[in-house]
């Protein structure tokens, strides 16, 4: 029978924020305008128990208060499957100079082309809202003209899917973001591989959830500073779950916990 040292928390949903990088100066080359702010938005995803999830980018929108939208060009507009960029991966989304000024929304724009492999089978992702006026999201920020910006748009594919009671599947986006200065991390190794552990981190308010890679290898990304508790909770019975307590997350640093090796 298998002994639980630690049963993980429920798993809080993550409440969609944005938070963007304080303004720096780019001294190595001139401001070319000065009504305008740099800003680079990458995107990332949390893990999901899915072959893989397909999601079509078309466009971003950013509208500043007082001011008509801006819409801006992935530099690959089209298809990325999410699962590509997890355990700390990332890719550029896009790269753009936009007005300075407080940001009054953010709209990421979908094409059609959405789908979810699960079990080798690809199904549609419905996707309505998301096509027809974008995915919303409240930034309570400003952009310092002549400032620039960094953004990862962190994808939770495992809570934005619902499978309906008719066998398809829905998109209702979970996003979260984080920037380098409010950017926290967690890394190491569970072994063994045959333990098909999940990797769990806790600060008693929010979980979030890592899905090795086959060498093992996990990290957390976007943590708010505080107290965490990991917990290795093993999907085969006879291995033995752990939790390691008390670990200290502050932003701008990586905790590296090495490996761990479940035991049965």
């Amino acid at each position: 029978m298998k002994r639980k040292i630690f049963a993980p928390a429920i798993i809080a949903a993550m409440a969609t924020t944005l938070v963007f990088t304080s303004c720096q100066k780019n001294d190595d080359k001139p401001v070319n305008s000065q009504n305008t702010a740099k800003v680079n938005m990458h995107l990332t995803d949390d893990p999901a128990a899915y072959d893989a999830v397909y999601i079509d980018i078309q466009k971003v929108e950013v509208t500043m208060e007082g001011s008509a939208a801006v819409s801006l060009a992935p530099i690959r507009p089209g298809v990325y499957n999410l699962l590509d960029f997890r355990n700390g991966l990332d890719t550029l989304l896009l790269r753009a100079d936009v007005p300075a000024g407080k940001v009054g929304q953010i709209r990421l724009v979908l094409g059609s082309n959405n789908s979810v492999v699960v079990d080798g089978t690809s199904y549609p992702l419905n996707t309505p809202s998301a096509q027809e006026s974008g995915l919303k999201l409240n930034l309570k920020e400003s952009f310092v003209a002549g400032g620039s910006y960094d953004v990862w748009i962190d994808f939770d594919a495992g809570k934005s899917i619902n499978q309906t009671g008719n066998g398809k599947y829905m998109l209702k986006p979970v996003i979260r973001a984080y920037s380098q200065l409010t950017d926290g991390r967690i890394k190491g190794y569970v072994l063994p591989g045959p333990a098909l552990a999940t990797v769990y981190v806790t600060n008693g308010v929010d979980t979030y959830t890592a899905i090795p890679g086959p060498d093992g290898y996990f990290m957390f990304v976007g943590l708010p500073e505080g107290t965490y508790s990991v917990t290795y909770d093993a999907s085969v019975a006879s291995f033995i779950d752990v939790t390691v307590d008390n670990i200290n997350v502050k932003y701008g640093t990586t905790v590296d916990l090495g490996t761990k090796v479940l035991i049965q």
